[in-house]
């Protein structure tokens, strides 16, 4: 498994291209969508500077978390959607039918949103489009801070680099390792270990359990540590089809550093990975 760390090589070209467009939208008030072409891409949405929702093809959104979860059958979202005249979030049917509590949902799109930004910032970004003329699609009532929201993903994105097998949620597809007994293995450990089959990756495994896409790349990186999971050194990325329709592709030249401003968000440190100062991942 030596080239699980060099396969986290990570983007910093991106991630300088993705903190600089959040900059400016916060500094601005922006709202609308920032969409963001590469693999796997995805959009933010944001209004008067803040990120109300997120979507990636790289991370489970909260209509998937609730669908794969059995919290909610494909008829029940169905019916729900008709009632509330087409949303794409019918937060307050679903509350009024006891699907999920506001409590409960509230948890379920904070942690989308923040999935949505890590595999976006995971992959590879080649470049930001503001479109203003969008009214965004918010999951959260109230938005996150850019900053905050990138820190986030990049404190993820660290911890995972700091484990002693890290995966990348698009490139790994491992299986079981023979004589394990999973029935002692926790429920997670379980699910991956009953669904991994040599062409999933961590993002199928996401989506197929209804769990969080850095909740089970981090399971994946564990038990490839504890012998559970078993995975080739060389494994080649599946293919995720990249969003870049009517996108300005990135420049190969980085960004000029922003200033230390309050509203800047920091540049990456050059390097190969981040590091992890406080401990495991959370």
């Amino acid at each position: 498994m030596s080239g699980f760390r060099d396969s986290l090589d990570l983007d910093q070209v991106g991630h300088d291209l993705l903190a600089h467009a959040l900059t400016v939208c916060g500094r601005e008030e922006f709202s609308g969508e920032l969409r963001v072409a590469g693999v796997p891409g995805g959009t933010l949405h944001l209004r008067g500077g803040l990120v109300v929702g997120a979507e990636s093809p790289g991370a489970p959104g909260p209509e998937a978390l609730l669908l794969r979860s059995g919290r909610v059958t494909g008829e029940e979202w169905a019916a729900l959607v008709r009632e509330s005249g087409g949303a794409r979030w019918p937060a307050a049917g679903l509350i009024a039918r006891g699907h999920a509590g506001a409590a409960q949902l509230k948890v379920v799109c904070v942690m989308a949103l923040h999935d949505a930004v890590f595999a976006i910032l995971a992959g590879r970004v080649h470049g930001c489009e503001r479109v203003a003329e969008t009214e965004p699609f918010a999951t959260v009532a109230v938005g996150e801070i850019p900053r905050r929201l990138l820190q986030d993903a990049t404190r993820r994105l660290d911890a995972l680099a700091a484990l002693p097998h890290p995966v990348r949620p698009d490139r790994e597809r491992p299986t079981p390792a023979p004589r394990t007994d999973p029935a002692g293995l926790g429920e997670l450990q379980r699910e991956l270990h009953t669904r991994a089959d040599g062409r999933s990756t961590a993002r199928d495994l996401a989506f197929r359990t209804g769990r969080g896409v850095y909740t089970v790349t981090v399971e994946m990186a564990r038990m490839l540590d504890a012998g559970l999971l078993e995975c080739a050194d060389e494994t080649p990325p599946i293919p995720v089809r990249p969003i870049t329709d009517g996108i300005r592709q990135r420049d190969p030249t980085p960004p000029a550093a922003q200033s230390d401003e309050p509203g800047d968000l920091p540049r990456r440190k050059p390097g190969g990975f981040f590091r992890l100062r406080n401990g495991a991942p959370k």
